[in-house]
């Protein structure tokens, strides 16, 4: 089979040249494969998680378990979507240790400085990609449904750079349920 060089690429959606494991702020919007309501409903304007939703928001919970350099923030599991602020932060090695189901605690990946050994900066994809592969995989477990997708494929991120930023963020993830019947 011939390679088409016309083929349609996929459009970046990553600023280009950004380096996502560096210190900071990022906003990142997951949905579901086909915007399936898949982790529970809305019911006067407060989310009612079923047994997938609380998969998704214990595996939230781990990820400083295993990814030891980010911090958790404001975050809501929707219906057919997951809004996070998440908090990268490489000098003081995270800060939020809540450990949930999903993952079990591993070695250190170091990787060679000029100081000797450091341990490795993993950047927003790898969380991203932890947080969908790990939720995926105990939702399939449970529905019986191995290697179905529970994702789409891209996630939506924001780089936080102010304040003002930040709380306009937060505010939006607390009021999305609320907002959900309007949307």
């Amino acid at each position: 089979m011939e390679y088409s060089t016309n083929r349609p690429r996929r459009k970046a959606i990553r600023l280009k040249g950004y380096d996502y494991s560096r210190n900071g702020l990022y906003y990142v919007t997951i949905c579901t494969k086909d915007r399936k309501r898949l982790f529970g409903e809305i019911s006067d304007g407060k989310m009612m998680k079923n047994e997938f939703g609380e998969i998704l928001e214990s595996v939230w919970n781990g990820l400083p378990s295993h990814y030891p350099n980010i911090i958790l923030h404001e975050h809501v599991v929707m219906p057919d979507h997951f809004h996070a602020i998440i908090q990268i932060d490489n000098e003081h090695n995270g800060g939020n240790a809540s450990v949930g189901d999903g993952f079990k605690p591993s070695p250190t990946d170091m990787q060679p400085s000029e100081s000797g050994m450091q341990p490795t900066k993993h950047g927003l994809t790898e969380f991203v990609r932890a947080l969908k592969t790990f939720s995926a995989r105990k939702i399939n477990e449970l529905r019986q449904t191995q290697g179905t997708p529970v994702w789409q494929r891209n996630y939506y991120e924001h780089i936080i750079r102010n304040d003002d930023e930040y709380y306009k963020t937060v505010n939006y993830i607390r009021e999305n349920p609320k907002k959900w019947e309007s949307d």
